[in-house]
């Protein structure tokens, strides 16, 4: 029975072991993939913070174009960045929980969600929200033209008053151990606030404002588009690299206490026959 129970103890921590070295390849990896993600993600963030601002400033000067149109009546779209694979902590239960908060938040009636990643598709599709349009090949590297492929979507549906406003949400990127879920209404574009004192600037449009807004909108939605999904991917990296160095380090702990009953084990095998040993002598005498 002792020998049974040693050979099965010996299994597991061998399980154990081959499970530990792919989670240890797992975490090299994502830290790998991590660097360059994060540094894309940094460098497009700057870029996509200022064009966020100066677009704002503009369409509170200036109207006229059918993506600033506020409508009363019509479905909310929601664009949900997740990633298409698990391991990677909660990651993707942050960025869901959160958007079906903000579905529930602003959705109104029949809310419709543009999914980015297989977890976002089968979550919201498990839970019959509309799905208006699925995008699951992004990969490791976002390319701009994938982001332009989105932004076009969103457009058209907005131009057809099929939708009435458009959300993002994605998980901004800190560090690798800390991000950041958040919401931002894409279209029609946000005014900055009244206290903003960059409303006081006077904004001359040359040569016009359609002309100014054709070219600016579109560039403003593939950019916070294209950013987004560049941030999204450093936090998946990031949140995969932590999940995976914490489960190497769970493993270590399970292997060591799996150790200490196989030689619990073993000596109370070896006990059991000393004392088998010792009887069998007595009875000879």
């Amino acid at each position: 029975m002792a020998g049974s129970g040693l050979k099965e103890v010996d299994r597991r921590i061998k399980s154990v072991k081959n499970t530990q070295q792919i989670t240890k390849a797992m975490k090299m990896v994502a830290a790998a993939k991590l660097r360059k993600a994060e540094f894309r993600a940094k460098q497009a963030r700057a870029y996509s913070e200022e064009i966020r601002k100066m677009t704002r400033r503009a369409v509170s000067k200036g109207r006229g174009h059918p993506l600033l149109e506020k409508r009363d009546g019509g479905a909310i779209g929601f664009i949900v960045i997740t990633s298409s694979r698990g391991l990677a902590g909660p990651y993707n239960a942050n960025i869901l929980r959160h958007a079906a908060l903000k579905i529930q938040e602003v959705g109104g009636k029949d809310p419709g969600v543009f999914a980015v990643g297989r977890k976002g598709r089968d979550y919201f599709l498990h839970r019959r929200v509309s799905i208006l349009q699925e995008f699951l090949g992004i990969g490791d590297e976002p390319t701009f033209h994938q982001a332009q492929a989105i932004s076009h979507e969103i457009v058209t549906h907005f131009l057809d008053h099929r939708i009435k406003e458009v959300w993002l949400s994605y998980t901004q990127f800190i560090n690798p151990l800390s991000h950041q879920v958040e919401s931002l209404r894409l279209l029609p574009v946000e005014e900055p606030p009244a206290d903003d004192s960059s409303m006081l600037r006077s904004y001359v449009f040359e040569p016009d404002t359609q002309t100014v807004f054709k070219d600016l909108l579109p560039r403003y939605i593939d950019i916070l588009i294209y950013s987004a999904l560049l941030e999204s991917k450093a936090s998946e990296h990031g949140a995969r690299m932590t999940a995976m160095d914490s489960a190497s380090k769970n493993a270590d702990e399970l292997i060591r206490t799996m150790v200490l009953m196989r030689n619990r084990l073993r000596q109370a095998a070896i006990t059991k026959e000393i004392a088998e040993l010792v009887s069998g002598a007595e009875a000879l005498k």
